[in-house]
């Protein structure tokens, strides 16, 4: 694939970050990056205005202030509120923003991942303005949230925070009860949606989420026809689709022979 991600900081006010503060928090909270100022980069002085650059190994991050707040999206904070209630208030008053990105195209879309999350960690660390992280305009956290579980950018899978970079979101189908990824596309070009009158809810959601760590992991390995289970008797088949109940959207449907 050749895209990448942009991730947007929401701020309760307009505010730019301390660029030499950042760095420092980004050492410390992965020293496993080798990170530093860009010195050739336009704005990557402390506290200076515009888009700022910091060196992490061989990749350039640029962060950018902007003293207005994002475009409004309605599905976006409606998909945020399933288990963040206050979304749609933290969305209505926040007055800037900072953008996120990495410069050049990505060959590798989990490690630019992993990377982006830890700058924004730090970002949120050294700079209090900060109430809410959107995720390549997929998915919606709480900064808190961001802080917290950017601290594992790094970690082995599966443990590292895919929940920053794709929901899943429960619905009630035909058949019973479903659940439908955001987010997943960035990286495998489809989503899931998996249909079942087998699963209770909790148990269908930690199935999707393990399958989206997979994939995230190993790419896009499930072909259309396959079949895949958690054990001998667990046959779950998988069909390429372009979703009857998401517009269309192209999907990764999932079903357990429960029809």
């Amino acid at each position: 694939m050749s895209r990448s991600f942009l991730a947007f900081v929401l701020l309760e006010r307009p505010a730019v970050p301390d660029m030499v503060a950042l760095a420092a928090a980004l050492r410390a909270r992965h020293p496993e990056l080798a990170t530093e100022m860009d010195a050739g980069a336009t704005g990557s002085r402390q506290g200076s205005a515009g888009a700022s650059v910091l060196r992490c190994g061989n990749q350039l991050i640029t962060v950018m202030s902007m003293p207005t707040p994002i475009p409004q999206d309605p599905g976006l904070w409606s998909r945020a509120t399933t288990a963040w209630p206050e979304a749609s208030a933290v969305a209505a008053r926040h007055r800037g923003h900072l953008i996120v990105s990495v410069l050049g195209q990505s060959r590798q879309l989990l490690s630019t991942a992993r990377l982006m999350t830890a700058v924004i960690g730090a970002l949120i660390a050294t700079t209090p303005e900060c109430c809410a992280v959107v995720w390549d305009a997929k998915v919606a956290r709480p900064a808190d949230l961001w802080l917290h579980l950017s601290m594992q950018s790094y970690a082995p899978f599966p443990d590292y925070p895919f929940t920053l970079w794709v929901d899943v979101l429960p619905f009630r189908s035909r058949k019973g009860i479903g659940a439908v990824t955001m987010g997943l596309s960035a990286f495998v070009d489809r989503e899931i949606e998996f249909d079942t009158s087998k699963l209770v809810l909790g148990a269908l959601i930690e199935k999707v989420a393990g399958l989206v760590v997979y994939l995230i992991e190993h790419g896009r390995v499930l072909r259309d026809g396959d079949t895949f289970g958690g054990d001998a008797k667990e046959r779950i088949a998988v069909r390429y689709k372009n979703s009857d109940q998401f517009n269309g959207m192209p999907v990764f449907l999932c079903t357990d022979g429960s029809s």
